[in-house]
């Protein structure tokens, strides 16, 4: 992320500091007030590049979106040609020109179920979070062909055909749509991205945007009202710029926008119809942060009384169904992978004895659910004794709030091969079998970082920590303490099979790109 992200943000009025600019000083306060940090310089409206500026910005966005639209439609039509060639053992022959004819009804339903709109709406594009709407169009696809099945093929589909065809479709569309999503995103320009809200919570989102989805570049911020309200005595006034929601037209073509993202914070309902009215008069994308969701999460019911939508939002935690089947989950692939993993278990033991001096497992008393510790379980990848070595290391720590650093001098050579693959992790599958924790869950605390977390994130406790969670994705050396501990709250109000599911996938995919570590 820039520095000019992190500074407060005197980009506020309009565009994204100029690079290669240095600060100057200051003019000296009147008042005896303690003298303020120097803020970077910020150039004047007049003085903005305009020998060649960016003409037809939305008309750039839509373009964009017309590969990724286009990408996936080349992908399910591939993705069911050939299908129906394993469906037919390979047979070229007992294909028709029915078959032909039906593919396009591929799209018509993938149209109808909104898979090729979603892309247009979010910024994180995953086949994975699509993967329901995916099953319901393989279903209606292997029943469609089944009924059709002598107009499609030679000879009509028998049960074990349909069902030959339904899971194939399913696998290579998964695989079709990623690889085309990768593909359009590589070829299609970054999208451009305005962020307008309040000073400070704009530059932070900013932050976590631009390090999650690195196809998004932001290209200036906005307020939603005007902060020249509050008096900066120490602001060069003739550096001020005065940009509003009223130049947004100028602004998308000056700054090469694509989308807006809107950050509520106080502002009220007619500033909020206002900033969203001009942005689609404007024709970009518009993205909406409701500060009720950092409470709530997504996991709401929208109900409809005479045209007054109402939200049903869920207790939090999981109710004693849920958490039975949760607990299925757990106990049968921890006990698959310990049964299936048990080689590759037995050579790491042998490495860690090999390598260095100490147990092979190294305990540590965790925090977990309902606030009872419990000893997790990890293959050692330090030296012997290497916690009483923390205390002189402690300047070095890269997180905030966790005691994490990239190149720890106490790990072992075998150790930064496990900690590398994700291997030091695997004995915990015994604390899942044993009911301390759960493959998917808030990260397990030592009790010094659980002190640190209060108010509503304490309900985390009631849940079992997990080998993995949402903070896994991210990266845990990055991840400050604050925000991990609201992506598990948020966990919790949102749980579902799908989301463990989607979050183990993901971490195996993680795991193999060796992303966060």
């Amino acid at each position: 992320m820039d520095e000019g992200l992190k500074e407060r943000d005197p980009s506020a009025l309009g565009v994204a500091q100029e690079p290669g600019r240095s600060s100057p000083a200051p003019s000296r306060p009147r008042s005896r007030r303690k003298p303020v940090p120097r803020l970077p310089w910020i150039p004047p409206p007049d003085s903005l590049p305009t020998a060649s500026p960016p003409v037809g910005a939305p008309a750039r966005a839509l373009r964009r979106d017309a590969i990724f639209r286009r990408s996936l439609i080349a992908a399910d039509v591939t993705a069911a040609a050939l299908a129906l060639l394993v469906a037919t053992g390979g047979s070229v022959e007992a294909l028709t020109w029915g078959t032909v004819a039906a593919l396009p009804l591929v799209v018509l339903i993938a149209k109808l179920l909104g898979l090729y709109d979603r892309d247009d709406l979010v910024f994180h594009k995953s086949t994975l979070d699509e993967a329901p709407f995916l099953f319901h169009l393989t279903s209606l696809f292997a029943l469609l062909t089944w009924l059709l099945g002598g107009v499609l093929v030679e000879s009509s589909f028998d049960r074990l055909q349909t069902f030959e065809l339904w899971i194939s479709f399913f696998i290579l569309a998964m695989c079709a749509r990623t690889l085309a999503r990768s593909i359009a995103g590589a070829i299609s320009p970054v999208e451009r991205c305005l962020i307008a809200g309040p000073s400070g919570v704009r530059t932070d989102f900013a932050s976590k945007l631009t390090r999650a989805h690195s196809g998004t570049e932001v290209a200036g911020f906005l307020p939603l009202e005007d902060e020249r309200s509050v008096r900066r005595p120490w602001r060069n006034e003739r550096r001020r710029q005065t940009r509003t929601l009223a130049d947004l037209d100028s602004l998308v073509e000056e700054l090469d926008v694509h989308r807006i993202v809107i950050i509520p914070g106080e502002a009220g309902v007619d500033t909020l119809l206002e900033a969203v009215s001009r942005a689609k008069a404007v024709g970009v994308k518009v993205s909406l942060l409701p500060r009720m969701f950092e409470v709530v999460g997504s996991s709401v019911e929208f109900d409809d009384l005479e045209g007054v939508t109402v939200l049903g939002v869920r207790r939090f935690g999981l109710s004693r169904s849920s958490q039975f089947i949760k607990r299925v989950l757990d106990v049968t692939l921890s006990g698959l992978s310990l049964l299936v993993l048990a080689p590759l278990l037995a050579c790491v033991a042998l490495a860690i004895k090999l390598d260095s001096p100490g147990p092979i497992l190294f305990r540590q008393l965790r925090v977990g659910r309902d606030g009872e510790t419990f000893e997790m379980l990890k293959f050692r990848s330090m030296v012997d004794g290497a916690d009483e070595k923390r205390g002189s290391l402690k300047r070095l720590n890269e997180s905030d709030g966790l005691f994490k650093m990239a190149a720890d001098p106490r790990v072992t050579t075998v150790g930064r091969f496990l900690r590398r693959t994700s291997l030091d992790e695997l004995p915990q599958l015994l604390n899942v079998l044993r009911g301390e924790m759960s493959l998917v869950g808030p990260r397990p605390l030592v009790l010094d970082e659980d002190m640190r977390v209060e108010g509503r994130h304490r309900g985390r406790l009631q849940l079992a920590p997990g080998i993995t969670g949402p903070w896994q994705l991210l990266g845990p050396i990055r991840v400050p303490l604050e925000d991990m501990v609201t992506m598990d709250y948020l966990y919790g109000a949102t749980w579902s099979l799908w989301t463990d599911v989607k979050i183990l996938l993901r971490t195996v995919e993680h795991v193999v790109s060796r992303r966060g570590l």
